[in-house]
């Protein structure tokens, strides 16, 4: 494993792209050291911001407030991240495989485009998770994100799959232009829970107050919601399935096809 202690917090955000099991993996102690990253405008390198432990693993384990460091674990393909603290924006955007945990709180653009993997905070996030970025089509397209508490604007902006699960209330535009996959939100979310969606599935735990464009559609036990509390109580969370869900489609104003589950358990 190796281990990177931060020194102290940057005085600006750092951009640490480098830091990802693909590129560590087969380096030496001193190569690990003199991998770049950038303070702004300035190319400086890991030494000058971390101290480094071991050598050629896909195992990263950091420690300190970063707070302030960007990008750690973008387009990651294998191996496993540990943050021992706080993480700034970007955390394993474009992963497409491997695991990051994360023990204190995230910033924006958590798991953003993520095409696989797993990604667990313990902490809260920003906005943005597993959201596509300004200008693209899409967000995430496969994998996990599990945030256990609160969450920012425009979680799951424009996903088309994958599963996103906030444990506490997460803020307005929840699935904004959702294209597919799965939200659960178990502390529910403020204004505009799925505006604009298109398809996929939204899934509270707690009443919402929806858009007029979506209409009450039945009351009823969906089964597939065994397969992913199945899946979830691998992470030690638990999702009610043999239960009545209220479910509503839309949003009419695309028109779309996505929908609404809400337990009826939290009434």
């Amino acid at each position: 494993m190796i281990t990177l202690t931060l020194k102290e917090e940057p005085s600006v955000p750092l951009e640490a792209e480098m830091l990802s099991p693909d590129v560590t993996m087969k380096l030496t102690n001193e190569e690990i050291r003199r991998l770049p990253v950038y303070l702004g405008k300035r190319q400086r390198q890991v030494d000058d911001f971390f101290t480094v432990d071991g050598e050629a693993s896909d195992r990263l384990e950091i420690h300190g407030d970063a707070g302030r460091v960007k990008w750690i674990g973008r387009g990651m393909t294998r191996g496993r991240i540990t943050i021992r603290g706080r993480a700034g924006m970007h955390v394993g955007a474009y992963m497409k495989g491997g695991a990051i945990e994360v023990e204190g709180d995230v910033s924006d653009w958590l798991g953003a485009e993520m095409s696989g993997g797993v990604i667990r905070v313990h902490g809260n996030a920003g906005g943005q998770v597993g959201a596509a970025y300004r200008g693209s089509l899409s967000g995430m397209t496969d994998g996990t994100v599990i945030v256990d508490g609160s969450a920012g604007l425009e979680v799951g902006m424009r996903m088309k799959r994958g599963t996103i699960v906030v444990g506490k209330p997460a803020r307005d535009f929840a699935g904004l232009q959702m294209k597919g996959g799965t939200i659960v939100l178990c502390g529910g979310a403020e204004l505009r829970t799925g505006a604009w969606m298109n398809r996929g599935t939204i899934v509270s735990l707690t009443p919402l107050q929806l858009l007029p464009t979506f209409g009450y559609a039945s009351t009823y036990n969906p089964t597939f919601l065994r397969l992913y509390a199945r899946y979830l109580s691998a992470f030690g969370l638990a999702l009610p399935a043999d239960a009545s869900y209220q479910r509503y489609t839309g949003d009419a104003a695309v028109p779309g096809k996505g929908e609404i589950l809400v337990w009826n358990g939290a009434a």
